[in-house]
């Protein structure tokens, strides 16, 4: 481990590298690893290029437990959870895993696998890399499951592994180990991020799930599971379910095998909610909210329009929960922005009030004001879906009358003879030209901006 120190200047020389750099220099710190490297901190140099390689979704160096890992790889999330939620397994259970399989559960397989793996890797016989992890895989479940199969067993790896829900994803790995073929076939006819699923791909999707049917109908409800984790928009494996189910009645389909997508896609949108129901003024990450309350809205517009979502069945009372939920939360804080926006401009109080510049205005308010702002713009194309259109609505149109009283006020105060009084003018002045084109446009901003020079240019010449 290097010091905090070092660690921050690795950050600092790392953490902006473009993403195709983050992966090249990736893959040579792995390989490095592969082969024993003593010479460089490759945990914290891959822990910084981490973010960029998530967000370019490079294709990644070979290594033994990537390799053991890709039968679950597309059901791991580092999101928080208090239960256990079917086809959907904690980052955090995968270390536990392997140090179970590793020093106590099969260690001489485990070693021998490693060995062996490496050797390939580096050798760059992929084909024999993967045939060597396929058998280590299946003994891998086959432990898991003889370990699994008493209750005192069982008792002996929750204590080993950590807990009740590392037993459950531990569980279902082994589950998803054991279909590894099957799985890696799903892999082969989708690429990450697909744009969509087509009748050829539906069949061939509903191939493999007949197939487990027959062989291992445990595995079977996963087909669609794995499938919507490598769609763009993962709502569309609900055609899956409703191509097997034949119906789309969403009642019919949560009652069977394959309504596991729907549950998935229901329990991130109770994630959404809950989040935004815990944020709070004045302090919120408004990109954050944003991005759940427009997570939210397109999850369940698109449920609604994917299957028939019936008001007194379970999804749609759940979804109509939600969406009151949430709607209630946003209402509240377009509500709120309107205030707060006044307090970043104030005015006098009464008819034909005019704008205040006695003394400079609370950055604070200022930044609270900007983030409202933005709150009540960028939620403008997803507002109706989240049940908040009304307000989003309202709250934009007193922001932007508002503004419009308030600009012709700080324009006619920047002539202020007074210095103090015109320094706080400019300081506001340009406040509102910020604020004109993120309500109006960049265009309407640049006029202000004239009409502002031109005050002070008068200002000067008198």
């Amino acid at each position: 481990m290097l010091s905090s120190d070092k660690s921050g200047l690795l950050k600092a020389l790392l953490g902006s590298l473009p993403g195709a750099m983050a992966a090249r220099l990736a893959r040579a710190v792995e390989v490095d690893r592969l082969m024993d490297g003593a010479v460089l901190p490759h945990g914290d140099i891959l822990s910084t290029l981490r973010p960029a390689l998530r967000g370019d979704n490079p294709e990644r160096t070979p290594t033994p437990l990537r390799l053991f890992c890709q039968p679950f790889q597309d059901l791991l999330t580092n999101a928080p959870r208090t239960r256990k939620q079917k086809a959907v397994i904690a980052r955090s259970s995968v270390l536990p895993l392997w140090q179970w399989l590793s020093q106590t559960l099969i260690p001489a397989e485990c070693a021998a696998y490693l060995i062996e793996a490496k050797a390939h890797i580096l050798a760059r016989q992929f084909d024999a890399a993967a045939a060597r992890t396929h058998e280590f895989r299946i003994t891998a479940a086959s432990a898991i499951a003889k370990s699994f199969s008493d209750e005192r067993s069982r008792k002996a790896a929750r204590s080993l592994l950590g807990g009740d829900l590392v037993v459950a994803d531990v569980e279902e790995i082994a589950l998803l180990l054991a279909a590894d073929e099957e799985v890696l076939s799903i892999h082969a006819l989708m690429p990450r991020l697909m744009p969509g699923l087509d009748d050829k791909l539906l069949w061939d999707l509903r191939a493999v799930y007949d197939g487990l049917i027959k062989t291992r109908p445990d595995a079977a409800p996963y087909v669609a599971a794995i499938a919507m984790n490598r769609l763009k928009r993962p709502w569309e494996a609900l055609k899956l379910p409703m191509m097997i189910s034949r119906t789309t009645d969403d009642t019919l389909i949560s009652q069977t095998d394959m309504g596991l997508v729907g549950e998935i896609l229901i329990s991130r949108m109770d994630g959404f909610q809950a989040s935004i129901q815990a944020t709070r003024h004045p302090y919120f990450d408004v990109e954050k909210l944003i991005e759940e309350a427009r997570g939210f809205a397109q999850l369940s517009s698109a449920m609604v329009k994917e299957i028939e979502v019936r008001r007194d069945g379970e999804w749609g009372q759940r979804l109509l929960k939600d969406r009151q939920t949430v709607g209630g939360v946003m209402d509240e804080f377009m509500d709120r922005a309107v205030k707060e926006f006044a307090n970043a401009l104030p005015m006098g109080r009464g008819t034909g009030a005019t704008a205040e510049f006695g003394r400079a205005v609370d950055p604070d308010k200022q930044d609270l004001a900007r983030r409202y702002v933005r709150l009540v713009t960028a939620s403008r194309d997803f507002a109706a879906n989240a049940c908040f259109a009304a307000r989003q609505k309202d709250a934009y149109e007193a922001m932007c009358a508002y503004l419009k009283r308030y600009n012709e006020d700080v324009v006619k105060a920047l002539r202020e003879t007074d210095p103090a009084r015109r320094a706080v003018a400019e300081l506001q002045f340009a406040l509102c030209t910020e604020f004109t084109a993120a309500l109006f446009s960049p265009q309407e901003a640049e006029l202000l901006r004239r009409r502002g020079r031109a005050a002070l240019g008068a200002e000067k010449a008198a």
